[in-house]
C-alpha cells in the first residue's frame, strides 16, 4: 500500500483574482485541485492483472517491480482490459465553481462528499474568468471553437460578474441576518460561488474522466471540454502521470482512450 500526501503550493492573490470592497467578497479566476492521499501505482495494475493466470499465487506480485511488466500495462491499455486499473485509489481535495461540479458530478464513476449550503454558512468567493480565457464561441454543437474577446468584453464579463456576485451575497447576507434558513436563503446565489469537495476515483476513472474533459490533440477521440473544467483535468493529470507513469504513458499512447 502507498500513502502520500502532497499539498500544492497556495493560489498567487494578483493572477488568481481581487479582494472587493464589499463584504471581503473575493473572485478568482483558477481552480484549487490538491491529493489528499493515493494508494496508487503501477504495479497494483500488475498484481491485479496477474490473478487472471497465476491465481493466489498473484498474491505475490503485490510488492513487483512494475518496471518489468511495462508491456503486461501496455497490453492490457491496448487490448482494454480495464479491471486491473481498478486496484488503486486517489483522493483529492478539489475547489471549484458550482457550474464546473455540476459537470464534474455527471462522471458517476466518482465518489463525491461536497460542503453543505444547508449546514454552513458559504464564503463569499466567486469565479470570474480573466483574460487568458477564451470567450467568443463559434463552429457547432458538439465541436465548438472559442477564441479571445476584445478588451471591452472583457471588462463587460468582470464587471457583470462583480456586480451580480456582490448584490447576490449581499442579499444572502440579509436573508440570513433576517433569521432565514441558510436552505432557503442560499437559493439566491448563482453558479460562480465557489463549493469544495473530496473527490475520490481509481486510474481506470480518472482516464475516463481525462478523456472527456481534456483537449489533446493526441485523443483518438477529440473532446472540447469547457475550460474551467478543463483546468480540474489538467491537476489531475498531472498528480495520475507522477503516481502511475507507465500507466500514464500506456494511455497517452492508447490515443487517450480509458480501457
Amino acid at each position: 500500500m502507498v500513502h502520500r500526501v502532497v499539498n500544492l503550493p497556495e493560489p498567487d492573490t494578483e493572477s488568481a483574482g481581487s479582494m472587493s470592497g464589499d463584504a471581503g467578497i473575493e473572485f478568482r479566476s483558477d481552480v484549487t485541485v490538491e491529493l489528499v492521499r493515493a494508494s496508487a501505482q503501477d504495479a497494483d495494475v500488475v498484481f491485479a492483472a496477474r490473478v487472471s493466470t497465476a491465481g493466489e499465487a498473484s498474491v505475490e506480485d503485490v510488492d513487483s517491480d512494475a518496471e518489468r511488466s511495462t508491456g503486461l500495462i501496455r497490453y492490457l491499455m491496448r487490448e482494454r482490459h480495464g479491471s486491473p486499473f481498478e486496484h488503486n485509489s486517489m483522493t483529492f481535495f478539489v475547489q471549484a465553481p458550482i457550474f464546473v461540479w455540476r459537470e464534474h458530478m455527471r462522471h458517476r464513476i466518482a465518489s463525491y462528499n461536497e460542503e453543505s449550503g444547508r449546514y454552513r454558512e458559504l464564503r463569499p468567493v466567486f469565479y470570474v474568468p480573466d483574460s487568458s480565457r477564451a470567450i467568443v464561441q463559434a463552429g457547432k454543437p458538439g465541436a465548438y471553437e472559442f477564441h479571445p474577446g476584445s478588451a471591452e468584453q472583457y471588462a463587460l464579463i468582470d464587471s457583470a460578474v462583480r456586480e451580480s456576485c456582490t448584490v447576490a451575497y449581499r442579499e444572502y447576507q440579509r436573508m440570513l441576518e433576517a433569521g432565514i434558513a441558510r436552505e432557503v436563503a442560499r437559493m439566491v446565489l448563482p453558479v460562480t460561488i465557489y463549493s469544495s469537495a473530496y473527490v475520490t476515483m481509481n486510474a481506470r476513472s480518472l482516464m475516463n474522466f481525462l478523456s472527456l474533459r481534456k483537449k489533446s490533440d493526441d485523443s483518438t477521440y477529440p473532446s472540447y471540454p469547457q475550460r474551467e473544467i478543463e483546468m480540474v483535468a489538467e491537476a489531475y493529470e498531472d498528480h495520475f502521470a507522477r503516481l502511475m507513469p507507465i500507466t500514464y504513458e500506456a494511455f497517452v499512447a492508447s490515443g487517450r482512450v480509458a480501457p
